[in-house]
């Protein structure tokens, strides 16, 4: 296969068969790696990958990679993929293709202290390529790339493409704050206003917080859960 091409400071890693890169991601950022490093598995039935982050804010504030990365996918895929395809975001990582999760972003970090400034932070992203079931009527909120008319994405241009976009983002974001990430995150946003269960409690998805914190209101109250809430362990 021909070596990936990924933008200035961002250095590409293909683990090895049968290595998850999320796994592999965290394992060299406790080593010290640098930040940008990308580890991926292109596998045939599924794309698999991982940023490796180095914070210069603390760990409320670099959550906003999680969703940044949501993004940063959204538009790589929407300037590959058909037009007609709909690509939405959950807020707990999930990617949606035409309603359908099809994959979805994890997140860990060296420190789990919201105040604190972690040494690195991982953003993982998983992608189904291939439906699991040849009959798609037994699992009808799943779906995979290429059942939604995108046979001709290729995973590897695909994951170049996850990359760059997200750079871009990450400049943005930089430059201008979280204002325009809220925006355009918001805009592709799964299931705001709908009844959801998350984190043991159930009631309305109403929007998020300034730092992508869910607003849930239930009968009573209004409760805000974190997105720190969504850490894998270290």
């Amino acid at each position: 296969m021909t070596d990936l091409c990924f933008p200035p400071l961002f250095t590409g890693h293909a683990v090895p068969s049968g290595t998850a890169p999320f796994e592999a991601a965290k394992a060299e950022a406790v080593r010290g790696c640098d930040a940008g490093l990308v580890t991926y598995d292109l596998g045939a039935d599924s794309l698999r990958a991982a940023i490796v982050f180095a914070p210069e804010v603390p760990l409320a504030e670099a959550m906003a990679m999680l969703p940044l990365c949501g993004v940063g996918f959204q538009n790589a895929l929407g300037a590959l993929a058909p037009p007609e395809v709909a690509v939405h975001l959950d807020w707990d990582g999930g990617i949606r293709l035409n309603g359908a999760v099809c994959g979805g972003f994890a997140v860990a970090s060296s420190d789990i202290d919201p105040n604190h400034i972690p040494d690195w932070l991982v953003v993982g992203l998983s992608l189904t390529l291939w439906p699991r079931s040849d009959d798609p009527g037994e699992t009808p909120d799943e779906t995979a790339l290429y059942a939604e008319g995108c046979g001709d994405v290729d995973p590897a241009q695909l994951l170049e493409a996850w990359v760059r976009h997200t750079l871009a983002q990450i400049n943005i974001w930089s430059d201008d704050g979280v204002a325009p990430l809220h925006k355009e995150w918001s805009g592709i946003a799964h299931g705001i206003g709908d009844p959801i269960s998350i984190a043991g409690q159930t009631g309305d998805f109403i929007g998020v917080d300034e730092r992508f914190g869910m607003l849930l209101r239930d009968a009573n109250n209004t409760h805000l859960i974190p997105l720190t809430q969504l850490l894998e362990p270290a």
